[in-house]
């Protein structure tokens, strides 16, 4: 399992943009300095996290992309799946026959099992994460991970 590189890049430009202190947010060119990407490619990311409804932009000169609700609302789960979908979703198995035209497991697999419990799990965490999370300092998600281990130790 592999985090994507547009996973790691459009967390960190919501994060950046968060953070801004602009009512008018940052533009393309800003981002791209301050995160040492290329401008194309942070446009590719903005517009993937606007149509998921996570950014919106400002017009004008002295426009750009601003955050299109509280961090408090942006789930990070959400953010994660718009930029690099699921680890497991219903079209995984269709995806992976092989080269045959049916899946040879797929009456009774348990690989499959094994990708449902993993996306469970991922799911049960970052559902409870949003974007305010990840704003403070690395030692306050720091004592989130904490929290969580604690609460998934609870549940069983």
């Amino acid at each position: 399992m592999k985090i994507t590189a547009q996973e790691e890049y459009g967390i960190r430009i919501l994060i950046r943009i968060a953070r801004c202190g602009d009512e008018n947010g940052l533009s393309i060119p800003q981002i791209s300095e301050a995160e040492g990407l290329t401008p194309h490619y942070v446009a590719k990311l903005t517009r993937q996290l606007r149509l998921g409804g996570f950014l919106k932009s400002t017009p004008g000169q002295k426009g750009g992309y601003v955050l299109s609700r509280p961090t408090s609302q942006i789930n990070v789960n959400q953010v994660l799946k718009t930029l690099g979908g699921a680890l497991f979703d219903k079209e995984f198995c269709a995806a992976h026959i092989g080269a045959l035209n049916l899946c040879t497991n797929s009456v009774d697999c348990s690989a499959r099992s094994l990708w449902k419990i993993i996306q469970f799990t991922l799911d049960q965490v970052l559902d409870k994460m949003t974007l305010a999370d990840l704003c403070g300092k690395e030692e306050s998600v720091i004592k989130l991970q904490a929290l969580l281990r604690a609460e998934l130790m609870l549940q069983q």
